[in-house]
C-alpha cells in the first residue's frame, strides 16, 4: 500500500467514525441508519446515471454485497438488542480484519508480508482493548449476543471481500461504488417500509440535516475504502479502515468530554504500532 493510499484510507476511517457518531442522535439507531443510507442513495444516483452500471462481471459481487449488507444490519441490530456496544463492538470490529486477512490470503490469494500480518493482529488487539471497559465485558456475555456479534464480524468480512473483488473486475470502481450505494440504500429503505410502515418511518424525517451529513460521510468513507481495495491488498485496507475506532475515541474524549481511560491509551498505542508495522512491510 502506497503512502498516499494509506493516508487516504485513514481519512476514510475518520469519516466512518463521524457518521457512526451521528447514529447517536435522538433517533432510534435503526431509523438513523435507514436515513443515512437513503441519503447515500440520493447522493450516488446522479453518479450512477453518469457512469452507467459497472461491467457484468461485477454484478454477482454487487448482488452478493447488497444481500450481505442486509444480513449485517440485522445481525448488528440483534446483537445490540442482547448486549451493549462495549461488548458487541470489540468482537464484531476487532475480529473482522483478522478474518478478512485469513480469508483473503488463503482463499483469494491476496499478498501481504509477515510484518503486515502481525500489524493487522496488533491493530485488532487494540480495537478489543479500546472497546472493553472492564474484564467483565470480556467474560460475561449472553450466548445469543455472542453469536450475533460473531455473525456481524462474518458479514463485515464477507462484504469487504465481495466489494474489493467486485470493484476490481467492474472496469470502473466509481460506477461500482455508486451502484452499491443506490442498491444498498433502496433495499434497506424498502425493508424498513414493509416492517415499519410510513408511520414507523415518520420520526426520521425530523433529522434530515443530520442524515445528509451522515450520508455524505458514509459515501466518502466506504467509497474510498472500495477504491483503495482496487490498488492495494484487501486485508490491509480493511485493517486500516478499522482505525475508525481510534478516531471515535478521540471524538469522545475531545468533543464529548468523556474520560481518557487507561485502556484507551494502551489501545491507541497498539493500534498505532500495528499501523507502523503495516507501513514497514
Amino acid at each position: 500500500m502506497s503512502l498516499s493510499v494509506f493516508f487516504i484510507v485513514l481519512a476514510a476511517a475518520a469519516m466512518h467514525a463521524g457518521w457512526n457518531a451521528l447514529l447517536k442522535i435522538r433517533l432510534e439507531p435503526f431509523l438513523a441508519m435507514v436515513l443515512i443510507h437513503l441519503v447515500g442513495t440520493v447522493l450516488m444516483l446522479p453518479v450512477l446515471i453518469y457512469t452507467g452500471w459497472p461491467k457484468a462481471e461485477s454484478m454477482v459481487w454487487l448482488a452478493a454485497s447488497t444481500i450481505i449488507h442486509v444480513g449485517y444490519y440485522f445481525a448488528l441490530a440483534a446483537a445490540y438488542d442482547r448486549a451493549d456496544m462495549g461488548q458487541v463492538y470489540p468482537i464484531a470490529r476487532g475480529s473482522a480484519p483478522l478474518m478478512t486477512a485469513l480469508l483473503g490470503v488463503s482463499v483469494f490469494g491476496e499478498k501481504i508480508s509477515l510484518m503486515s500480518g502481525l500489524g493487522i493482529a496488533l491493530l485488532a488487539l487494540g480495537i478489543f482493548v479500546m472497546s472493553l471497559r472492564s474484564a467483565k465485558d470480556a467474560t460475561h456475555m449472553d450466548r445469543k449476543a455472542l453469536l450475533y456479534a460473531g455473525l456481524t464480524a462474518i458479514t463485515i468480512t464477507a462484504y469487504t471481500i465481495s466489494d474489493g473483488i467486485g470493484a476490481r473486475v467492474s472496469g470502473d470502481a466509481i460506477a461500482y461504488i455508486a451502484a452499491l450505494f443506490v442498491l444498498d440504500g433502496l433495499t434497506l429503505f424498502v425493508l424498513a417500509f414493509f416492517t415499519r410502515g410510513w408511520q414507523g418511518l415518520k420520526p426520521m424525517w425530523s433529522f434530515v440535516p443530520q442524515g445528509i451529513a451522515g450520508g455524505a460521510m458514509a459515501c466518502g468513507s466506504y467509497g474510498i475504502a472500495i477504491w483503495a481495495m482496487t490498488v492495494a491488498p484487501i486485508p490491509l485496507v480493511a485493517a486500516v479502515r478499522e482505525t475508525s475506532v481510534l478516531w471515535g475515541a478521540a471524538i469522545a474524549v475531545i468533543f464529548l468530554k468523556e474520560p481518557l481511560r487507561a485502556n484507551r491509551v494502551v489501545a491507541a498505542c497498539l493500534i498505532v504500532a500495528g499501523l507502523v508495522m503495516m507501513r514497514l512491510q
